[in-house]
């Protein structure tokens, strides 16, 4: 998919121009809940920890998808952990005009026994990944369901991308 800041050169135009034509602002990043860092950068690749929909340090929904969450509801909390992530990896890279790819997003959805629908929720991320990075968004993913997440979130994400 082609995208704005997209030429034929090797190198892609402007990521964090895009960001901005799409309204889009990193928030400071997230501090961990726990023992580990928010990214780790290592051998021309940074890896996300898993990224909760957190706004302005709260979750905006808890609970399962299929129950207290809808799957539209989900998608839009995905998008905002894909964002978080984002807000990560440029803290570690201090642009993100230095990604060369997007390699894979893993997305964990708290969801009830019969909802199957965790590969639309994580689109919500993959989806905000193309539009910022176009062709180099196009990744690998994972999507899990799962019976529980940190603090009761609906969805995590984790986002690893690869750089020069």
């Amino acid at each position: 998919m082609a995208s704005a800041g997209q030429e034929g050169s090797g190198k892609q135009g402007s990521f964090e121009q895009r960001l901005s034509e799409l309204g889009i602002e990193l928030p400071e990043v997230v501090k961990p809940l726990a023992a580990y860092v928010p990214a780790v950068t290592f051998n021309g690749t940074v890896q996300t920890s898993g990224q909760l929909p957190m706004v302005d340090g709260q979750l905006p929904a808890t609970g399962k998808v299929g129950g207290e969450v809808s799957a539209e509801q989900a998608y839009g909390l995905a998008r905002t952990a894909a964002i978080n992530a984002l807000a990560a990896i440029r803290s570690e890279l201090g642009s993100l005009d230095r990604v060369t790819r997007v390699v894979k997003v893993t997305g964990f959805v708290a969801s009830t026994p019969d909802f199957t629908g965790q590969p639309g929720v994580v689109n919500g991320a993959s989806e905000l990944l193309g539009e910022i990075f176009g062709e180099a968004g196009t990744h690998a993913r994972s999507a899990v369901g799962v019976p529980v997440l940190p603090l009761d979130s609906p969805v995590e994400v984790e986002v690893t991308v690869a750089f020069d």
